[in-house]
């Protein structure tokens, strides 16, 4: 019998790797404006600072501070592809839970929209671990000197979106994304309309307070946190 580990790995296989290679393109295309906050936290940081964007996706939030230098990683070839544009900046395909970064290096690191795709409350604490061990540590408890996190997931306290999720429902869901079908012009027959493409994304929708627990479960330290459009937010250092 395959182990929680094996089961989520293959799980996430099906559900979230496999969609995005999918839907690289389409994705990419909707994803081009950063969020405030996430903008605000790259803006601030100190000119020449290095950092890691995991769970990069389409590589949008690599330019954002002209003044830093970020590697960005993701699972899906394609979407790293286009992330590979915004140079001088790089970008590989890596997983979360198999980061090939050095550890205690970097001064900053980002993982937006990406740890909800993890299937376990097991996996997803990893996830954060894995991103923490690549911050420069403090080199005291009250110090400022070291490497700083800002982490992005789905919340499940959206009632006022319109997708209407709030506290009680559940936190585990299968979110469509749909492609439109383009018109292919067969000859001597007019345009024939092409079916629409639905595929389904894992997300787990955090739930207040959640994401604080799993940052200190994973032997973090919650410095700010809040609430953005759908989203619970949290900056963390080891």
């Amino acid at each position: 019998m395959a182990s929680s580990e094996e089961q989520g790995e293959t799980y996430e296989a099906e559900h979230v790797h496999s969609v995005y290679e999918e839907i690289a393109s389409h994705f990419s295309s909707t994803r081009y404006k950063p969020w405030p906050i996430v903008e605000r936290f790259l803006k601030d940081l100190q000119d020449g600072s290095i950092g890691v964007d995991v769970g990069c996706g389409n590589g949008k939030y690599l330019a954002v501070n002209p003044n830093v230098f970020i590697v960005g990683s993701d699972r899906s070839t394609n979407l790293i592809r286009i992330a590979k544009t915004h140079r001088p900046h790089s970008a590989i395909v890596a997983d979360n839970l198999s980061l090939p970064h050095p550890l205690h290096t970097f001064d900053f690191a980002i993982s937006i929209a990406v740890i909800h795709h993890l299937s376990t409350p097991a996996r997803r604490i990893e996830a954060v671990d894995s991103i923490l061990s690549l911050l420069k540590p403090n080199s005291s408890s009250t110090s400022e000197d070291g490497g700083r996190a800002l982490i992005y997931v789905w919340a499940l306290e959206q009632k006022d979106s319109r997708r209407g999720w709030d506290e009680g429902h559940v936190q585990d869901v299968m979110v469509p994304w749909v492609m439109k079908g383009k018109k292919e012009k067969a000859p001597r027959q007019k345009h024939k309309q092409a079916q629409d493409k639905t595929f389904l994304r894992y997300y787990h929708l955090y739930r207040k307070g959640e994401l604080e627990h799993d940052i200190e479960e994973a032997g973090g330290v919650v410095l700010e946190a809040g609430y953005e459009k759908d989203n619970w937010w949290a900056i963390a250092r080891r």
